[in-house]
């Protein structure tokens, strides 16, 4: 039978030099919940920052926009942050993309109940690898993409060109896409954030462990790996680490691997973003910025874009 991607990601990884796994893996419908948790914490200050910015954008977008656009959402999880956008734009179509498939269904659902007449087209993608969205519904200059949440932090360079490509190409001349960014701010304002008093960011990345234990016949023990973070400065971003607290081998999927006491698996990266900065990486995949909205602090940016 032959490997599963996301065997064949972790081995690759976990065999590296410096041990990595993607943190698209954490995303399992346990690992998008515990992820819906931290989103409520006192500490996490993306989620309520944003949702404050879209209360004025929103309505300003329904202004800019064609009338009763395709709304197609990046990451779309829960599918929270979309009602407030449905409510203001009466979109005629809603097309929510996730990696985690079921936790995306269950949401989809649960949406429909409340948007009964609205037409929705679940998709499945991977969006660190480049894709093609075949079949979209509307015209192509009445198409807005949606990608909350600074999400797209969590992309290298490399892989956020790749996705922003992707999505011009996707959905056509003239539409639109509304993301969010974090943007630098306090050190400690930052690593609070992502290492958060209750321990549910620590549980959030241990699930890769749970996960790959459940799926790749292993049995790696969670009590042997520490949670780390930090904020490096001179690179703008977040680093997220499980790190091996013994000398200790682990049978993955019939491989051995081996990890030294104080060896680091690299989870996860949050780049942080200047305005200027993140504008750039638009128009380098041919979008332009047509407006950007932020909060009274400039910790966070609201952009939309326009393809041209």
């Amino acid at each position: 039978m032959k490997p599963s991607s996301f065997q064949t990601e972790i081995l690759a990884g976990l065999t590296a030099d410096q041990k990595y796994i993607s943190s698209k893996w954490i995303y399992d419908d346990h690992g998008s919940d515990l992820f819906e948790q931290i989103t409520k914490l006192d500490e996490y200050y993306p989620t309520r920052t944003e949702t404050s910015i879209f209360e004025t954008a929103f309505p300003e977008l329904a202004e800019i926009l064609p009338a009763k656009p395709v709304v197609i959402e990046f990451g779309s999880g829960a599918s929270v942050k979309i009602r407030k956008l449905i409510e203001a734009l009466n979109p005629s179509a809603y097309v929510p993309i996730d990696i985690a498939e079921d936790f995306m269904l269950e949401s989809v659902s649960a949406l429909q109940k409340i948007y009964p007449s609205l037409d929705m087209h679940p998709r499945v993608a991977d969006l660190t690898k480049g894709f093609q969205l075949d079949g979209l519904p509307g015209a192509k200059n009445a198409r807005l993409g949606f990608f909350p949440g600074s999400t797209i932090g969590n992309f290298d360079s490399a892989t956020t060109q790749k996705f922003l490509i992707s999505a011009h190409q996707s959905f056509g001349a003239e539409s639109h896409f509304l993301i969010g960014a974090d943007l630098v701010k306090d050190k400690a304002v930052l690593e609070a954030a992502y290492d958060d008093a209750k321990g549910i960011t620590s549980a959030f990345n241990k699930n890769l462990l749970t996960r790959i234990n459940r799926e790749l016949d292993a049995q790696l023990k969670a009590e042997n790996f520490s949670y780390w973070s930090h904020y490096n400065e001179e690179t703008a971003r977040i680093e997220m680490y499980l790190v091996s607290d013994i000398d200790q081998s682990i049978s993955i999927a019939g491989q051995t691997i081996s990890f030294i006491k104080d060896e680091k698996i690299h989870t996860g990266t949050s780049r942080k973003y200047t305005i200027d900065s993140f504008g750039s990486l638009l128009k380098k995949a041919n979008w332009g910025i047509e407006k950007v909205w932020t909060d009274e602090n400039d910790w966070f940016g609201v952009f939309l874009a326009k393809a041209v």
